[in-house]
């Protein structure tokens, strides 16, 4: 798991209650049970799955304010609240230890845990340290347990891969059919929506980034495993779990030879966490610098005002940074 700085403190999300990432989210943390199908989750790339899927018929709302680093989430008091009331909690276990806890405690029906719709990978000392990755078969696959080593070897980032993302959806649509059968038909033509979208986007990277002067990009965040593996890229994380501290002299030498090398123009930092890191090792290694967005949360700082646009955003940032042709 990284070492972040917390960017809003819990006390704060305490007391904004839950808050709203999504344009379906509303003041529910504080009126409780709304008439409609009322998912709780648990941050942005689930928030807005549930919000595409559920359409008009779901109220959906998240844990995570928008701005606050989701690995460092606290639950409030009124938040767990929130999650007994809740029809549906939809989660990544692992990402976010204060969720697995909150979910695992509550009498909640419907609990969608987002790693058991599609295969996390080990993506070694390029991915995050998770606890509590154990497959359960509650709405996804049914697999053997992995072992506690390979628990914390899991890559959670799925979503910033839009096939791994549409496995998830068509997880979630069919979860939503079974706890809202009454909502069953739309919720299914609204999954098969969003799926035809996420292919038309893979389609966009697999077009946007076939032919490129090299294959190699610099990340402050080892976030984008999956989004290389599957477009055929490499990319390098700068530092270790702190992706705030400095890379090390020896580790601004390597990379600079590997930029050098492949032909690295750019080093990539995010829109949560500082850019000290990306711009010491840019400065050092006299490379650019721009925003590969993981899409932890949207803020007014995001390049764009949803998933597709920001994946979009991403998309040509990268063609730019790898020399697309």
């Amino acid at each position: 798991m990284n070492v972040r700085r917390r960017l809003i403190p819990a006390v704060l999300a305490s007391a904004l209650g839950l808050g709203s990432l999504t344009a379906c989210s509303s003041d529910s943390a504080a009126t409780g049970k709304t008439d409609k199908f009322d998912v709780v989750a648990s941050f942005y790339p689930m928030a807005f799955l549930a919000e595409q899927i559920g359409g008009d018929h779901a109220n959906v709302t998240s844990l995570t304010e928008p701005g606050q680093e989701p690995h460092d989430l606290e639950i409030s008091t009124q938040q767990r609240a929130q999650l007994e009331e809740a029809d549906a909690a939809l989660y990544l276990k692992g990402l976010q230890p204060a969720v697995d806890e909150a979910v695992s405690q509550t009498g909640i029906k419907t609990k969608i845990d987002a790693a058991t719709l599609t295969r996390l990978e080990d993506h070694g000392t390029g991915g995050h340290s998770h606890e509590g990755e154990e497959g359960h078969a509650e709405e996804g696959h049914s697999e053997e347990a992995p072992s506690e080593e390979e628990e914390h070897a899991r890559d959670p980032h799925i979503w910033l891969d839009p096939v791994k993302y549409a496995e998830v959806a068509q997880g979630v649509g069919k979860a939503f059919e079974k706890a809202d059968p009454d909502h069953a038909a739309d919720y299914k033509k609204n999954t098969e929506a969003l799926v035809k979208k996420l292919n038309g986007l893979n389609g966009d990277f697999e077009n946007g980034l076939k032919n490129t002067k090299t294959k190699v990009f610099f990340t402050n965040h080892a976030a984008f495993s999956y989004l290389a593996e599957r477009y055929g890229l490499t990319q390098e994380a700068i530092s270790g779990l702190d992706p705030e501290s400095e890379p090390s002299a020896a580790r601004v030498r390597e990379l600079q030879q590997e930029a050098k090398a492949d032909g690295v123009t750019t080093v990539f930092y995010e829109t949560l966490v500082s850019d000290k890191t990306a711009k010491t090792l840019a400065k050092d290694a006299n490379l650019k610098t721009d925003v590969l967005d993981p899409l932890e949360g949207i803020t007014d700082k995001s390049r764009g005002d949803d998933y597709f646009q920001v994946m979009e955003s991403n998309l040509k940032a990268l063609q730019a940074a790898l020399g697309a042709k």
